[in-house]
């Protein structure tokens, strides 16, 4: 078979979708996890000492005075949290650890995915400038700013969320009562009949934690990658709009014309991905204190 013809779109887009990771050259597979994307890594962690230290300044500046605009906007954010956790989690003991966890989460991710807002070529343009990722080899040639679109991120973060399931259900339950809920759940029998359906309740059970934990994760990836994608396709449009010729120039141009629309939708993309994640966090960490 001839091989594809590679274009400047194409070249552009996959360009734009490299990690810089540990092994010096572009991923051929979507799903390796034995490689380190420190891209994602940087930016991820960035972004979360950005919220700590806004949650920080925010308990450190509360008043019992008039408020001032930021004490509100925290609070309300915060009383918000409080009341989606008190009607899923019925534990208060552990709606004092899950609430706060849960907001720190909803402001990490929103801060993550407000990433994919910044303009696709800006980044690249500043190491260019710098002389840090203008030709192949350069250190910073690859690089992807948006840590959601990287599968590590959201299936670590999930993998996360998996642990607490795991830990609050024993807690809640003991280990004895956990673990034989899930020899006897959700199929119930008694003699025989329980010895026959305990393996087949078993294998339901480890499927539904790894599709809750899969789910979770590959729910923000795939969109957050989609808007990703989609942006760059914009990109691509708009350059050809204003005469696409390769140039930073046409593209910037395309940008300000194409993207703004999607943009304008994206904001609500990155908020809404963020609640949904806060959201399946507490109801997954409220079904651990359920019996079937």
């Amino acid at each position: 078979m001839a091989d594809a013809v590679s274009t400047p779109q194409s070249e552009y887009i996959q360009h734009h979708l490299v990690q810089l990771n540990s092994l010096g050259h572009p991923q051929h597979h979507i799903v390796n996890f034995n490689v380190v994307n420190y891209d994602s890594l940087f930016w991820s962690i960035l972004t979360g000492v950005i919220v700590l230290y806004f949650l920080w300044r925010a308990s450190r500046r509360a008043t019992t005075d008039v408020p001032g605009r930021f004490q509100m906007a925290v609070e309300m954010l915060a009383g918000m949290v409080a009341e989606e956790a008190k009607s899923i989690i019925p534990n208060e003991t552990t709606r004092k650890f899950a609430a706060p966890l849960a907001l720190t989460i909803f402001i990490w991710i929103s801060l993550m995915n407000a990433l994919d807002l910044v303009p696709v070529d800006l980044m690249g343009a500043i190491f260019r400038v710098t002389g840090l990722g203008a030709t192949h080899g350069d250190p910073l040639y690859y690089h992807r700013i948006l840590p959601t679109a990287d599968l590590n991120v959201p299936m670590g973060m999930s993998l996360g969320v998996l642990v607490l399931m795991l830990y609050y259900g024993v807690k809640i339950k003991h280990f004895s009562g956990w673990a034989k809920e899930l020899f006897t759940a959700p199929f119930h029998a008694h003699g025989v009949g329980a010895i026959v359906l305990a393996p087949f309740n078993f294998l339901l059970n480890i499927i539904e934690y790894v599709a809750k934990c899969v789910s979770l994760g590959m729910r923000l990836f795939g969109n957050m990658y989609a808007g990703e994608l989609l942006f760059l396709l914009i990109a691509l449009l708009g350059g050809a709009w204003t005469g696409f010729n390769g140039t930073s120039m046409g593209l910037a141009v395309g940008h300000i014309l194409a993207g703004s629309a999607w943009a304008i939708f994206h904001i609500l993309i990155v908020l809404l991905q963020a609640y949904i994640f806060m959201m399946l966090t507490l109801v997954y960490i409220g079904l651990a204190h359920e019996g079937h």
